[in-house]
């Protein structure tokens, strides 16, 4: 079992971890991680765009000249794709681009993911996170002691005084357990972690 350090908020080490191997010491899939970042930015699209084809583009009713005799090339309306001001010829239109992906692939990639960061000393485990007020400095202050600047905090429980007052520090977001996702794990740089909410990863996903 892979074993790293638990630190406190002022930086200092305070006890050792020993993470399961299962969770957080399997050899990374990179092709799964990517399929999985795929799939998360693909269900964040809103697919709203929506181009006006030539039956919704206002005008254009009457043919322009008649079929035939005037030397132009033969034209049905002035609202084709063709025509300036015409609708748009095979546009976007309003459409979902989300897809699921396999249970298994899913928790292949989210094992993955923490595993890489382990294996690239990424990791960091505090043994609680907290703060007695809103206040920026406080999570300023530990992230300058732990030395993570760009860095996804994770809670084993919904802090607001905590998440309130990280929310404003570029670089910096918070999350729970039931919300992680591999794009987040993969997007910051350090990934800073409650040591509860490790015994809450290796439950659910070991």
């Amino acid at each position: 079992m892979a074993k790293v350090s638990v630190y406190d908020m002022t930086g200092a080490v305070v006890s050792d971890l020993e993470l399961n191997d299962a969770v957080f010491g399997i050899e990374p899939n990179a092709v799964v991680m990517h399929a999985a970042v795929v799939n998360y930015l693909a269900n964040q699209r809103q697919g709203t765009q929506s181009t006006l084809t030539r039956t919704e583009v206002s005008g254009g009713g009457r043919k322009p000249w008649r079929q035939k005799g005037t030397g132009h090339a033969r034209q049905g309306s002035t609202r084709a794709p063709q025509w300036r001001h015409g609708g748009v010829a095979l546009g976007p239109k309003p459409r979902s681009y989300s897809y699921s992906l396999n249970k298994k692939v899913k928790r292949l990639a989210l094992k993955s993911a923490l595993s890489s960061k382990v294996l690239d000393n990424d990791m960091i485990v505090v043994d609680a996170i907290k703060s007695d007020e809103y206040k920026t400095k406080t999570i300023v202050n530990m992230l300058k002691a732990l030395s993570a600047e760009k860095a996804l905090i994770v809670l084993d429980t919904v802090d607001d005084k905590v998440i309130r007052s990280a929310a404003n520090i570029p670089g910096v977001k918070t999350t729970q357990v039931n919300t992680l996702n591999v794009y987040d794990i993969l997007k910051y740089n350090k990934f800073i972690v409650v040591k509860n909410a490790v015994a809450a990863i290796e439950e659910v996903y070991a």
